[in-house]
């Protein structure tokens, strides 16, 4: 066959085999998760050695679908290493490269086109991986391939002519070779390449979608899985990853029962019945989280039990195994990999939540203990004036200082009373008036007082003095610096299930940039050894979160309002009406 002729025929065989190469790699792309077998951008360790070996062994198929002419090959190579290199960097396009150069030189060493061949696809792997550093996130371009395809196989041309002997045999290789050879690799580069970026771009997609439905569920359980593993946070989580998640049931699991069951299989895997698996035992036991395809993995003891597939994660809290995770899949609705990861992500994030337990408890605690330490302390200035203000009544009225010494007694009593971290509402004002009336009768008619509060909320648990200290710190500095004093109103009402409390004056006020810096930096702060704003809004934040921090408004010479909102959570009711002993 001449030359002429035998270059459509090249042209048609090499077109051939590469579709069956590409056919090859769609194949390991779908079939096969590009993560399990370490196709994934900017590999490391382990991946990276991978990555140069599958890519390499694609180069090496190159070499053999292609043609033998003239003791030399026609052949594919270059589409394979280029990919490499743009696809996993310079590591992988010059270790795949090294590998499909160094079998190409072995099976015909002392070819007289052996070494040129070897050194242009060392040469075309390496400067595509050295492209790929250059231009992180953005090598993976049909058209730097296609461009990278002709000039590396015209270098390889130039190669051939360069380095093998005799010339007039290389020149005719090259006319024979050179131009299916160019245009083959280059196209097949840049469909290879892009059927690469193609399935970075779904996979990408796929995992921004898991990482959102993770998200919607996380947010959606942390409310739940704060207050621990229990029977109702479990039967709540359930519920919701059910919903979100195409699963044929969910379960979680401590470490002996079953707390929570939806779905398939809900008639014989109750809540609060022993665990029926085998493979959740197992899970137990190892902490190491199992991907199960079949109803004998399973282990479940129940009649007919329609699981088949499932994924069993543990949850941790605080390095120990408390629980398990269960996605279930059937034979009508079966679990994929996909579904494992999703649980093993969800499982990490549970277990996250579960440690915010300790640590809300812990800042609970502490903030219990702050409580009680404010609640010994008695500012003696305060008590001073109050006792020498009394002595000064007992002869010119002495109902009056009986009645003032009642309610020093009362207010005293109350802060020294650190049984109970939560108090009803009424006790707090209870303290406020026993406050003021101390308060006015030393000031008389330049302190004034006006409260507006709702009956329905006056047994709503709250912390101890948090209401007292903001009603002083209007008297002493909004009321008392005006020569003619002013008013303190004190409101509470009930709403969007929350309790709402003012206190508000109409005493001298304060900038604007006063009110920024007050909280933060320490503010206004009470006579009572710093029991002012900033150690009220800390405890507030420390015990219900940043969003039940106090809301402050002011302007110099119209007065101050603080204002707040507390939730009403079901153990901090039962605590405040715990008897006192």
């Amino acid at each position: 066959m001449g030359e002429p002729s035998y270059i459509p025929y090249l042209f048609v065989s090499l077109s051939q085999r590469f579709g069956l190469l590409l056919a090859c790699a769609f194949a390991v792309l779908t079939l096969a998760p590009m993560g399990r077998l370490g196709l994934k951008r900017a590999p490391r360790g382990s991946q990276t050695l991978l990555q140069i070996l599958l890519f390499g062994i694609f180069g090496i198929l190159g070499t053999y679908t292609g043609n033998n002419v003239f003791q030399s090959y026609a052949n594919l190579r270059a589409m394979a290493v280029i990919t490499a290199g743009l696809f996993g960097g310079p590591a992988v396009g010059f270790g795949s490269a090294l590998i499909a150069a160094g079998h190409r030189y072995l099976i015909d060493v002392g070819g007289f086109s052996a070494l040129p061949c070897a050194l242009a696809t060392l040469a075309e792997g390496t400067a595509a991986g050295l492209i790929a550093a250059k231009l992180p996130g953005r090598s993976l371009d049909w058209r730097l391939a296609l461009i990278l395809g002709v000039v590396g196989e015209s270098l390889h041309m130039g190669l051939v002519l360069g380095l093998s002997r005799p010339y007039e045999e290389a020149l005719i290789l090259v006319r024979v070779i050179g131009l299916p050879m160019i245009v083959v690799n280059s196209l097949g580069a840049a469909l290879l390449v892009e059927a690469f970026s193609l399935r970075s771009h779904l996979r990408g997609k796929q995992d921004s979608t898991q990482v959102q439905q993770i998200l919607t569920i996380a947010s959606r359980t942390v409310g739940h899985l704060r207050k621990g593993l229990s029977a109702a946070s479990a039967a709540a989580t359930a519920g919701i990853i059910h919903e979100l998640v195409d699963v044929a049931a969910v379960a979680l699991t401590d470490k002996s029962e079953i707390l929570a069951h939806v779905g398939e299989g809900a008639d014989h895997h109750k809540a609060g019945a022993p665990i029926r698996t085998e493979a959740t035992q197992r899970v137990l036991s190892t902490g190491i989280p199992l991907r199960i395809e079949g109803a004998e993995e399973i282990g479940c003891t129940g009649f007919a039990c329609p699981l088949t597939s499932g994924a069993v994660v543990p949850l941790r809290k605080s390095g120990e195994v408390v629980g398990c995770l269960k996605l279930y899949g059937t034979r009508k609705q079966p679990l994929d990999m996909t579904h494992f990861e999703l649980a093993r992500g969800l499982a990490e994030l549970f277990s996250i939540q579960l440690e915010l337990e300790d640590i809300q408890t812990t800042n609970q605690l502490l903030a219990l203990a702050e409580i009680r330490r404010l609640q010994a302390q008695i500012n003696p200035h305060f008590l001073f004036n109050s006792l020498n203000t009394i002595a000064s009544l007992c002869r010119t009225a002495p109902q009056s200082a009986r009645e003032l010494l009642l309610d020093l007694a009362h207010y005293m009593r109350q802060n020294l009373d650190s049984s109970r971290g939560f108090i009803p509402l009424s006790d707090e004002l209870s303290r406020v008036r026993s406050y003021l009336s101390i308060e006015q009768a030393r000031f008389g008619e330049r302190i004034r007082c006006q409260m507006d509060v709702d009956g329905e909320v006056m047994d709503w648990p709250i912390p101890p003095l948090i209401i007292q200290p903001l009603v002083e710190n209007g008297v002493k500095h909004g009321i008392l610096p005006r020569e003619e004093g002013g008013t303190v109103r004190v409101a509470a009402r009930r709403e969007d299930g929350h309790l709402c409390v003012c206190i508000e004056d109409d005493g001298v006020g304060m900038p604007e940039e006063r009110q920024n810096d007050l909280v933060a930096a320490g503010g206004l702060e009470s006579t009572s050894k710093g029991i002012g704003l900033t150690n009220c809004n800390q405890r507030l934040v420390q015990i219900f979160g940043a969003e039940y921090a106090l809301d402050i408004a002011s302007s110099p010479g119209h007065g101050t309002r603080i204002s707040f909102r507390l939730p009403r959570p079901r153990a901090l009711a039962e605590q405040a009406a715990a008897p006192v002993q």
